[in-house]
């Protein structure tokens, strides 16, 4: 008998890019599980945040998608994303979850009712505590059955792995005389309408560098990406206290360039909440160190080596500062080979550092 496991990821590993997998994907699994509309995402790994690139399916909610994500980061609600990244089984039915009762969920009450969806099934694509993306596939008529949530949950870390890949970036074309971008800053309102109310001119150069997907129009005559918004709703979700996570995302621009967007709620007169902060700006190169080691399915021990190795240490050197024996190091280093795709120290460092961390203009 066929697996039905193995006809969603038939061709996937083929995938030029994310959005390609997001595609293949999608048009396998919905022979398998149908859906009527859906969203596919990447996630930053160390925060949870969506950033890009996204697919879009069948949705003509508009302006609806910011809505979707204040509810999620500001609401209390069934089954939020941040939970079920740590649940034992990383997809969900939102129907199935509440004994057919969506309406205890503020989500379906506020939003996806009126939408004209039946149902939502969320997956995390996660391997260990880190994940990598994001589903939500709807329906407007049939709830989704058990079995095809469980499908849907066997996919988490196959696909996972598939688009941890493509967090490893091809090495931007660089000019020796190229100065670093500024930062850029926007500041919301977010203890009014939560309107962006000003930005600098840096931030609107960085807005359109960002690639392509779902945005919303501002009074400040840009438009602001979705992964920009969720950074500042997760900023005043921690302010709130519903939240201990970071407000900050890592976006590739359509140049192959590194970005960092992160946020902070400011205190106004009297200890009163002020705007949101938010700032883009080129990311130092420390900053992107676990997300290029994770795609490449480093372990901390291992990028922790490939940092002293990268300044220059022997075997003995490394060994004596990390208190463990030189053949141990030399064990670590074989794997690193075989898991970076080289065969020396040399390539080893210039695959993960010179190709991907030093930004432009930088002196590597």
């Amino acid at each position: 008998m066929n697996d039905p496991r193995r006809g969603v990821l038939a061709g996937a590993e083929r995938a030029a890019s994310a959005v390609e997998l997001f595609e293949r994907t999608s048009a396998r699994l919905r022979r398998l599980v149908p859906f009527d509309s859906a969203v596919w995402r990447a996630t930053d790994p160390e925060t949870g945040l969506i950033t890009a690139p996204m697919l879009v399916e069948d949705l003509g909610w508009g302006e609806g998608c910011a809505a979707y994500w204040e509810n999620e980061l500001l609401e209390e609600t069934v089954l939020p994303y941040r939970e079920l990244a740590r649940a034992a089984v990383p997809a969900a039915g939102l129907r199935d979850a509440t004994g057919d009762l969506p309406a205890r969920s503020s989500r379906y009450r506020r939003l996806l009712r009126g939408w004209g969806v039946h149902d939502e099934l969320r997956a995390v694509l996660r391997i260990g505590d880190r994940p990598w993306g994001l589903i939500s596939l709807f329906r407007h008529e049939e709830p989704f059955r058990p079995d095809e949530i469980a499908l849907v949950a066997d996919q988490s870390r196959p696909l996972a792995t598939l688009l941890r890949g493509f967090a490893r970036p091809p090495a931007p074309v660089r000019r020796a005389d190229a100065p670093a971008p500024a930062p850029g800053l926007i500041l919301f309102d977010f203890d009014g309408t939560g309107e962006a109310i000003s930005i600098n001119e840096e931030a609107r150069q960085h807005l359109a560098s960002l690639p392509a997907g779902p945005s919303f129009p501002s009074s400040l005559g840009v438009r602001l990406p979705i992964w920009v918004i969720g950074t500042a709703l997760q900023a005043r979700a921690v302010a709130e206290g519903r939240d201990h996570g970071d407000a900050r995302v890592r976006i590739r621009t359509t140049e192959g360039r590194w970005l960092v967007c992160h946020a902070s709620c400011l205190t106004g007169p009297g200890g009163r909440p002020g705007p949101v902060a938010l700032v883009i700006e080129p990311p130092a190169p420390a900053d992107l160190a676990v997300l290029i080691a994770e795609s490449y399915g480093l372990t901390p021990r291992e990028l922790e080596i490939t940092q002293l190795v990268a300044r220059g240490m022997t075997t003995a050197e490394v060994a004596s500062t990390l208190f463990i024996t030189p053949h141990t190091v030399r064990d670590h280093i074989k794997i690193l080979f075989a898991k970076v795709g080289v065969s020396s120290r040399g390539e080893l460092v210039s695959r993960l550092f010179t190709e991907h961390y030093w930004p432009e203009g930088h002196p590597a």
